[in-house]
């Protein structure tokens, strides 16, 4: 039986499929979608849930692959878009779960800020922790913050907005939001860290390389650029 390339939802949505193999698929994550357990009932935009049911429902591109179970190793924002991780099996979301709290897994990620770097590279390690003034927001707090640590190289200026390639050493949350908004550059659209502009937020994951812990093999995964770039004034640039 042919595997289709996406996954489709009992929507009609479908979600293109980056990368399989025998433990993971990886997914490009369209925007405005969650990542919370299927017993969280408190959106109907619950990626988990939607998948979990279409696989019970044995939709094609499921039963295609005789698939009985997928859930998500890892976390992106609700408003990133680009490459999320799903494990096969419970063992598997524990092995590759172990990648990202070890820091075994290569993330990177494009993002669209405000204004005009002074430096074309810089490392930003300033410690992150809960905002007790909002929930759900998160601040550099050097005190009592947990390590936090994210590369940045600006590849194109246009106007007042800068394209900058992000690669996250940790996993904190809104880590490459906070990080560049404490640099003075707030991601596009990110209203939460100071961004000004109504859009959407200019944040997406393209990049997952790490070794695999059952085959030894390396593996890269990409997330496709251009429609991103294009979206807000820039080329495609060759990473």
């Amino acid at each position: 039986m042919p595997k289709t390339d996406y996954i489709e939802l009992s929507t009609g949505e479908k979600i293109s499929i980056l990368y399989e193999d025998r433990s993971v698929l990886a997914i490009d994550k369209p925007r405005g979608w969650m990542l919370v357990p299927a017993s969280w009932q408190k959106t109907n935009r619950n990626l988990q849930m939607a998948i979990t049911s279409s696989i019970a429902a044995k939709d094609f591109w499921a039963r295609s692959r005789n698939l009985k179970f997928l859930r998500f190793v890892h976390r992106i924002d609700a408003d990133t878009t680009g490459i999320l991780l799903f494990a096969k099996s419970l063992g598997a979301v524990s092995t590759f779960g172990d990648l990202f709290e070890s820091r075994k897994m290569e993330k990177t990620y494009l993002a669209v800020a405000h204004g005009t770097p002074k430096q074309n590279e810089w490392i930003c390690r300033q410690k992150l922790g809960p905002d007790p003034e909002q929930i759900g927001r998160m601040r550099v707090d050097p005190r009592e913050g947990k390590e936090a640590e994210t590369a940045f190289r600006v590849l194109q200026v246009v106007g007042n907005q800068a394209l900058i390639e992000a690669r996250p050493y940790t996993g904190r949350t809104h880590q490459i939001r906070v990080h560049l908004a404490d640099s003075g550059h707030p991601i596009v659209g990110d209203e939460m860290y100071g961004s000004p502009a109504r859009k959407e937020l200019g944040l997406r994951a393209i990049g997952l390389a790490y070794q695999d812990p059952f085959t030894k093999r390396n593996v890269q995964i990409r997330a496709p650029v251009e429609e991103f770039c294009r979206k807000y004034g820039f080329q495609a640039p060759q990473l």
